[in-house]
């Protein structure tokens, strides 16, 4: 179910929890154990946040740098899935345009559409660190994507 239905529908309060993806090396079972005792809250969705990747230079034994990718926390789309289908609640992932090309951004929303993910919540994200702002036109923020 869409949030927007949740909130037409809701004869009471919503609850609704945002979870952090837990840190590389960690595993899903870690997740689990902390949304287990939430779960009785009964929460109409859950948001997963995402955090984009930052870049660290590693000397070469030459004495030149290579740019390296760090990726801190796994998949938003793939915690996402593993929510909805342990606990048959409904999940919204974050996803940052900023620093995602637009077929990034189309694959991610190709991704979360077969998963049965419906819902997302679309953010430009900070600006990467060490790097100057966001421009709307660099970031390719005005697209327009349809299924």
């Amino acid at each position: 179910m869409k949030v927007t239905d949740h909130i037409t529908n809701a004869k009471d309060t919503l609850v609704s929890f945002e979870i952090l993806p837990p840190l590389k090396g960690k595993g899903i079972h870690n997740l689990f154990k902390h949304l287990d005792p939430l779960m009785e809250c009964k929460p109409s969705f859950i948001n997963v946040t995402y955090h984009r990747s930052e870049h660290v230079f590693k000397k070469n034994t030459d004495g030149t740098f290579t740019k390296v990718i760090v990726r801190k926390r796994p998949g938003t789309e793939s915690i996402c899935a593993a929510i909805m289908n342990k606990y048959n609640v409904d999940t919204v992932p974050h996803l940052i345009c900023g620093g995602f090309s637009i077929n990034e951004t189309e694959d991610a929303l190709i991704n979360l559409h077969y998963l049965g993910i419906d819902n997302v919540l679309v953010l430009r994200g900070d600006a990467a660190k060490m790097s100057q702002p966001l421009n709307r036109s660099r970031a390719g923020i005005n697209m327009q994507v349809t299924y």
